[in-house]
């Protein structure tokens, strides 16, 4: 399935927005920062790549629903294993 940049907007700014937020954990382990601070900081940037990763499982699905399988170009086991590698 290929993606279509523009469905994929949203997801391009979360993980724009988790690629700040792991440059700034770095910033805060080489300055010595408070480790509840780093942790939060990178939970917060798992929790977006995590939605990254659905959103875009979200589309697959989507496709499939509307176009079916085969017009969507889209295996559904491999869309199973895809989804299930982030839980």
């Amino acid at each position: 399935m290929q993606l279509d940049p523009a469905e994929m907007t949203s997801v391009i700014h979360r993980l724009r927005r988790a690629q700040g937020q792991i440059g700034g954990v770095l910033k805060m382990l080489e300055s010595g920062a408070d480790c509840v601070d780093v942790v939060t900081q990178l939970s917060a940037a798992s929790k977006a790549l995590d939605r990254a990763g659905f959103a875009i499982i979200a589309t697959g699905l989507e496709r499939c629903i509307l176009e079916g399988d085969e017009a969507a170009g889209i295996d559904r086991e491999r869309l199973q294993k895809l989804f299930l590698s982030l839980a």
